[in-house]
This record gives structure tokens, sequence and C-alpha cells, in this order.
């Protein structure tokens, strides 16, 4: 009895041609980003343990980095589906997990006694010690806010098929954005030594603001990588 298709595969006739076309992972270009994706995650747990203050804004040491997380996932989710995206979803966790671990060991590893080691111990507590915590807020944070990006614009592509993807870029990542700011900041604000409401309150919107209009701005560079991946991918279409 043959199998059931998956959600991201093509149906066996569509006239219209709007089918949504997604590619297989058997070439380089899924490894390539979800090394990048995952690096990029790790730096911005270890950077999201320094508060920043620029003026009347509040965030973090890694708000720089995050959003190109969120840009590779719209990347895999266009061209390879839901189920891909989720695959990387859960990988980059595992990666973020193991690396919080390193830090707890090395951290925990007894050091040199004198005046040197014992600053150097001072500063890895400082800078890794708040980490395992900021890691929780993000993977509750990017697994939730990663997903619901993924699962709108797949379906949004579902409707459009190859139309419409600056629509899909920005309506995905508008949602996912919102609800992962509000679940990381809920969570790590006490570890970058936020207590009162308003600056938390400074820090959701701020986070918010800043991450979508980031993705905002490179829909355009977004679109060009999509486009470039697709017509280099050999099984994109083909399923």
């Amino acid at each position: 009895m043959p199998s059931a298709p998956g959600p991201d595969a093509l149906p066996l006739t569509d006239p219209a041609g709007t089918a949504p076309k997604f590619a297989s992972i058997g070439s380089p270009y899924f490894g390539i980003m979800l090394a990048f994706m995952a690096v990029v995650l790790i730096l911005s747990n270890i950077g999201a343990s320094k508060g920043v203050a620029i003026g009347p804004i509040i965030t973090d040491g890694g708000f720089f980095l995050f959003p190109l997380a969120y840009i590779l996932g719209d990347v895999i989710s266009e061209v390879y589906g839901f189920r891909v995206a989720r695959k990387a979803i859960f990988t980059t966790f595992a990666l973020s997990v193991f690396a919080s671990v390193c830090y707890w060991v090395i951290i925990a590893l007894p050091g040199f006694d004198d005046e040197f080691g014992t600053s150097k111990q001072a500063a890895l507590e400082g800078a890794l010690g708040p980490v395992p915590q900021i890691v929780l807020a993000s993977l509750l944070a990017f697994l939730a806010g990663q997903t619901i990006n993924s699962w709108i614009l797949v379906k949004m592509k579902a409707r459009s098929g190859e139309k419409s993807l600056w629509a899909r870029l920005m309506g995905s990542s508008g949602a996912g954005e919102f609800v992962d700011t509000l679940i990381f900041c809920s969570i790590a604000a006490s570890v970058i030594g936020i207590t009162d409401f308003g600056t938390f309150v400074n820090y959701v919107v701020v986070g918010f603001v800043y991450k979508t209009l980031v993705e905002f701005l490179f829909v355009p560079v977004t679109s060009l990588v999509i486009g470039r991946i697709k017509k280099r991918e050999p099984s994109y279409g083909a399923a």
C-alpha cells in the first residue's frame, strides 16, 4: 500500500501552477545554512547575557545577531518546507544546549589559584554563567517563534505558490518575532539586570520593533538569496 505524501509534497496535478514547490536536502546548501544558523544562535545566547543601553533604548548584546537566524529560517522554510525547517530548529536547539553544557563544564573545572587564575575564573563565570538561563529563554522563544514563522510562511505559500514572496516573508516574520521576543524577554530580563516593569516594556518593544524592522529591510536581500538557491537546487519543484 503506497504511503501518503507529506505536507510539503506537490499534488499529482496542478493545472494552475500555484502549488507550493520545495527542494530536498540532498545538496550542500541546507547544511551550510543550518551550520550558520546554529553559530548565530549560540553567539546570540552569549551576547544576550549583557544588557545594553543606547541612550533611552534598552536591549542586549546579541541584538545585532539574532535577526540573522530568522532570515535563515525564512530561507529554509521557503526553499525546503516546514518539515525541514522544523528539523533545523531542533538541531539548532540541540547544539545550543551542547554549548551551554560545555560552558558549565569549563566553569566547573578547577583552575589555577593564583591572581590570574582567580580573575580569569571570575570573568568566565560573569560572562558564561548566566548563559544557561539565556539558553532556556532562547530555546522556548526560538521554538515557538520559528515554528510559527515557518508554519505561516508555508501556509501562505500553499495559497499563492511562487507569487507574493515579500508578503509571506513580512507576514510570517512579524508574527514569529512578536512571540519570540515576548517569551525570550520574559525569561531573560532578570539575567541581564532588568527588574522594573517600565524597563521590561522598553526591552520587549525595542526588541520586537528592531528585529522586525531588520527583517523587513532585508526582505530584498532575503528574496534574492531565496531566488538564487531555488535556481541552484537541482531538486527544487521536482518532488
